[in-house]
C-alpha cells in the first residue's frame, strides 16, 4: 500500500472531521481552539493515497513545547476506508513524530467505545479521567514516551 502522509489542507481537515464524527453538525461544530494556530504549535495531517486527492484519514497535532508533550485531537479516517490500516499508519507516523521532535507524552481524549485501539495497538494507559459530550463518553489515554 503506497501512501503519503503530509501537512493537510484545513478545509480538507474540517469536512471528514464532521463527516466521520459528527455527521448531523455543520463545520463550525468541528472546529476547535487552537486549531488554525500560527505559532507552530499545531499541525494538521493527512495520509492520502494520490496526493492530488482527498485526505482518507486525518488528525491533528497540538505541541506543548514547554511540557514537552504533544495531544493529538480529531482523529478521524473516513468510513468506508476503516479497518483496512490506515489510521493505524498516521497514528505510528504521528508516534514516532513525537519521538523525532523529543516529545515526552503524548495523549487524546479517545471515545470509550474506541478506546482499546490505542491501548492494545500503541500501549496508551488509561487515565482516572473521563467525561460526556453529545451523549458520548470520553476518557483521557496517554503514553510516556
Amino acid at each position: 500500500m503506497n501512501v503519503i502522509i503530509k501537512e493537510c489542507n484545513y478545509n480538507d481537515i474540517l469536512e471528514l472531521r464532521r463527516n466521520v464524527m459528527y455527521p448531523e453538525k455543520d463545520l463550525e461544530y468541528v472546529k476547535v481552539e487552537n486549531d488554525q494556530d500560527k505559532s507552530g504549535n499545531t499541525i494538521h495531517l493527512g495520509l492520502y493515497e494520490n496526493e492530488n486527492e482527498k485526505p482518507i484519514s486525518i488528525v491533528s497535532l497540538f505541541l506543548s513545547k514547554e511540557e514537552n508533550e504533544m495531544q493529538f485531537r480529531k482523529f478521524a479516517t473516513k468510513v468506508d476506508c476503516q479497518n483496512k490500516g490506515y489510521g493505524t499508519m498516521l497514528l505510528s507516523y504521528v508516534i514516532n513524530y513525537a519521538k523525532t521532535n523529543s516529545i515526552k507524552r503524548i495523549w487524546c481524549n479517545a471515545r470509550t467505545e474506541k478506546s482499546d485501539f490505542y491501548i492494545k495497538k500503541f500501549n496508551f494507559n488509561p487515565t482516572n479521567q473521563k467525561y460526556i459530550k453529545d451523549g458520548r463518553e470520553f476518557i483521557i489515554l496517554e503514553r510516556t514516551l
